[in-house]
């Protein structure tokens, strides 16, 4: 052999025992991140996974959540398969599941497990609420054998609690998981996707740890017309949407109360209480008109509208864009009140100063200028007639029209329909 033949021999020999040696290490890193991170997975199956996946994902510790199928046989685990009417209550149809990665040093097992019984009734057995079948199963497909002892403890304190609660028997299966198959890209993140809907909350009411807030006094709400959502004990994004976008910033001289469903004691609820949000209108106690899942400030102040004027001028003008009779009654209320602000009539957001009122001879109420950022301004070209409406912001009802250079001294006009506002007065220091 010559020396060059045993330098490349000799080289290649390096090379191969620095790859394996990569090799190996690289093998070694995939099998030990988990240990490392202290990651473990657990397969929940509570039925439709939509919701249940969002609400994992909102746990401190779950690293993922991630909708699918396990637990059956026979045929390929897809939407399609499943869902067909000869495998409704099919034993070996697959269960809608969600596979659950979590850090066990932030969240434990017993504490995903909770959150897991609490927020389904497993009493129920291949149904939850109205969804019906055997893909809706409460399941649980343990990864480990400490999660299966974990789900075994828990179960029996629970059963205790669903017992002395009128419950029946805990339904949920429980085995180690054997196969996981992740749903289709549109099922994953659905409520992301699908902005507008409810979370469904199938849950007893039934938790591990009593929250002494539970206990609520519902007699204000026996009395005048009031506004009740039904909130979710989880983490909903409708809910949290409907706050931003509505609750929030509503200042309505109805008040709007929050409830979760088992703290309706004392009201005559006709709307199923399992969807969250749910939007009840209630006078005297009983519910007058309910909405269940997620409404826009639009078609929350349309309800409101409906529910608080009834079939009167101001629903005509706040909705159909019609205008006040000149010297209308309330017109004649409003003309020369103290000091202060008119509001929306609906909202609760105040709309108008009186110190940039004057009066026009015209039968409406006039203003220089609104307070600043409530209003919007559009074209109106009805009647044959080329003019400016203004809207309430936070409502969307309409106010009345603008008519620039028509004020004191040239300045603009807004001309306002007072039958839409309300008048409070201002604070004195």
């Amino acid at each position: 052999m010559t020396s060059m033949n045993w330098l490349k021999l000799a080289t290649c020999s390096v090379l191969f025992s620095v790859a394996s040696y990569a090799l190996s290490l690289e093998n070694e890193t995939d099998r030990d991140v988990q240990a490392t991170m202290h990651l473990e997975t657990i397969v929940l199956g509570s039925g439709c996974f939509w919701g249940a996946e969002k609400r994992y994902e909102a746990l401190d510790g779950v690293i993922d959540a991630e909708s699918g199928y396990a637990d059956g046989k026979g045929f390929k685990a897809t939407y399609r398969n499943i869902t067909k009417q000869s495998r409704r209550f099919d034993e070996n149809n697959y269960a809608e599941v969600v596979q659950v990665t979590y850090n066990s040093n932030i969240i434990s097992a017993a504490t995903l497990l909770k959150n897991y019984f609490e927020s389904h009734d497993p009493t129920q057995k291949n149904r939850q609420g109205n969804d019906i079948g055997t893909q809706y199963r409460s399941i649980i497909l343990t990864t480990i054998t400490e999660q299966a002892e974990v789900v075994e403890k828990l179960r029996a304190q629970y059963q205790s609690k669903l017992t002395a609660a009128g419950f029946g028997e805990i339904q949920t299966i429980v085995k180690p998981l054997t196969e996981f198959f992740p749903a289709e890209e549109y099922h994953q993140d659905y409520l992301v996707k699908n902005p507008n809907g409810y979370c469904p909350d199938h849950s007893t009411g039934v938790v591990f740890e009593k929250i002494t807030e539970d206990a609520v006094d519902n007699t204000a709400l026996l009395v005048g017309k009031q506004i009740v959502v039904i909130d979710s004990r989880d983490y909903c994004p409708y809910c949290e949407k409907f706050k931003k976008d509505v609750s929030n910033e509503y200042k309505g001289s109805i008040a709007l109360t929050y409830r979760k469903a088992d703290q309706l004691d004392g009201l005559t609820i006709k709307t199923p209480t399992w969807a969250t949000p749910t939007i009840l209108f209630l006078e005297n106690g009983k519910e007058i008109y309910g909405r269940q899942g997620y409404v826009s400030a639009t078609e929350f102040y349309k309800a409101l509208g409906a529910f608080k004027l009834g079939d009167s001028e101001a629903y005509s003008v706040a909705f159909n864009a019609s205008t006040d009779s000149p010297f209308c009654k309330q017109y004649d209320i409003f003309k020369n009140t103290p000091d202060g602000i008119f509001i929306d009539k609906l909202s609760g957001v105040p709309l108008f100063d009186t110190r940039d009122r004057f009066k026009s001879g015209t039968g409406w109420l006039s203003f220089t200028h609104p307070v600043k950022g409530t209003v919007t301004l559009h074209d109106d070209n009805s009647y044959g007639m080329q003019r400016i409406e203004i809207k309430s912001k936070s409502s969307g009802i309409h106010l009345g029209h603008l008519f620039p250079g028509e004020g004191p001294k040239g300045q603009d006009r807004y001309c306002i329909n007072a039958t839409v506002l309300e008048f409070v007065a201002r604070k004195q220091s």
